[in-house]
């Protein structure tokens, strides 16, 4: 394993107005994370190995994911970590039995493991496409999504996908079914997200389009636009990044 995996240390995985919506994710809610956004469902960690992936957070943290299934039709497989209350890592991909991926096909490449986008649960999905339609910002679905567990169950849920995310740079949108427990409650725990942020060269820029989907976070300023996080465990911390 690459040094940059040790133990106590960070893996830099490199790789008009607008009216802000009832569902907006407000960086200083009061049942949010001073340094992650309230409603952060998810953050996603590309690789073109699951196993490669698995290991490389589990000498960060010390806390080994667990698999997750399969999406059928999409092209993926996952590995789940929680990170806390409706907060989770996933681990993903490419899945061998499937030809064609439908979502993140850059993951064919990417030999080592790194940030690639991350996902929020807003109240009412379908309030989120009538704001985006509002504010004429192309997307699709809600769109109805499935995964099969290794115990049997299947997990259901529904997405909004951006036509333009930025190359990840901007979230989907998650709404879970009610009889689907969500991938926080039983992956393997002991690991917090300390930290999300969204960085860019032009953050008033990029503030103004977070807001045009409706989302009320800070953007940092940069070099370059890109997302860091900041995951620590029992053994280590793990510094993801785009």
């Amino acid at each position: 394993m690459s040094p940059v995996f040790s133990r106590r240390t960070f893996f830099a995985l490199t790789g008009g107005a607008l009216a802000v919506p009832s569902f907006a994710l407000a960086a200083n809610a009061e049942d949010a994370d001073d340094d992650v956004p309230a409603l952060l469902d998810h953050i996603i960690l590309g690789c073109n190995d699951l196993d490669r992936g698995i290991e490389a957070v589990e000498e960060a943290t010390g806390v080994r994911p667990a698999i997750g299934g399969v999406h059928p039709g999409r092209g993926t497989r996952n590995a789940l970590l929680s990170l806390g209350e409706r907060r989770y890592l996933e681990i993903i991909a490419p899945d061998p039995a499937q030809e064609k991926i439908v979502h993140f096909p850059q993951i064919r490449q990417m030999t080592e493991p790194r940030l690639i986008g991350w996902a929020v649960h807003p109240p009412d999905i379908a309030a989120v496409a009538r704001q985006l339609s509002e504010n004429k910002i192309a997307f699709s679905g809600p769109d109805d999504g499935s995964r099969k567990r290794p115990d049997g169950r299947v997990l259901n849920w529904k997405t909004i996908n951006l036509a333009d995310d930025r190359g990840g740079l901007l979230p989907f949108f998650i709404e879970w079914s009610a009889d689907s427990l969500h991938p926080s409650k039983d992956a393997p725990g002991h690991c917090d997200l300390d930290y999300f942020e969204i960085l860019s060269a032009e953050p008033e820029e990029f503030s103004a389009t977070l807001k045009r989907i409706g989302l009320d976070l800070p953007v940092q300023r940069s070099d370059k636009a890109r997302l860091h996080a900041l995951i620590s465990g029992p053994k280590g911390e793990a510094k993801l990044s785009t």
